[in-house]
């Protein structure tokens, strides 16, 4: 079975519709940030702060790659940015950008003090890197669902993605 890439902003719902989806399909779930925290034995925020966002995007681009033996991998919300990174996800199972709108996300993410790029940025810069981001994942997702739909409408909408990326596309 392929591997499951979810992508899309903080506070999506990545890690709970992954977790959902990964119950229902039989397999793996794994968060990508607390899998590169177990693996680097530091927090998020204190790779950010010794070593910056960008040891920490190829972090994300070394660990993804050994996901892709069938997981389903909540991605972080800046893993699909890098162009690289997301053309092995898609090259290695299926992409799925969850489009929840900026107004959710925020009120999900807002007092996250493990996010730091909540911590150091505004709502309104966040709002910004939520527009950005959203032309790349459309870009680099092969599919999209509606994230503020109910969660198991999105699990199910996710189930019949594979269902077809794995009849057709393979």
């Amino acid at each position: 079975m392929s591997s499951v890439y979810l992508c899309g902003f903080m506070g999506c719902g990545k890690s709970h519709i992954g977790r959902m989806t990964a119950a229902a399909l039989h397999q793996r779930f794994v968060d990508l940030d607390r899998y590169i925290v177990e693996k680097e034995g530091m927090t998020i925020p204190e790779i950010f702060e010794r070593f910056g966002e960008p040891h920490f995007r190829e972090l994300e681009a070394k660990y993804i790659r050994e996901l892709s033996d069938g997981n389903v991998v909540a991605t972080g919300g800046g893993a699909l940015i890098n162009d690289s990174t997301a053309e092995f996800a898609r090259s290695s199972g299926l992409t799925v950008y969850i489009n929840t709108s900026f107004d959710i996300c925020y009120e999900r993410i807002k007092n996250d003090t493990n996010r730091p790029l909540v911590v150091k940025n505004t709502r309104e810069q966040l709002h910004e890197l939520y527009n950005t981001r959203d032309v790349i994942y459309r870009r680099n997702s092969l599919y999209m669902v509606n994230g503020s739909a109910r969660d198991y409408i999105i699990r199910d909408e996710i189930l019949k993605l594979l269902s077809y990326y794995e009849k057709y596309i393979i």
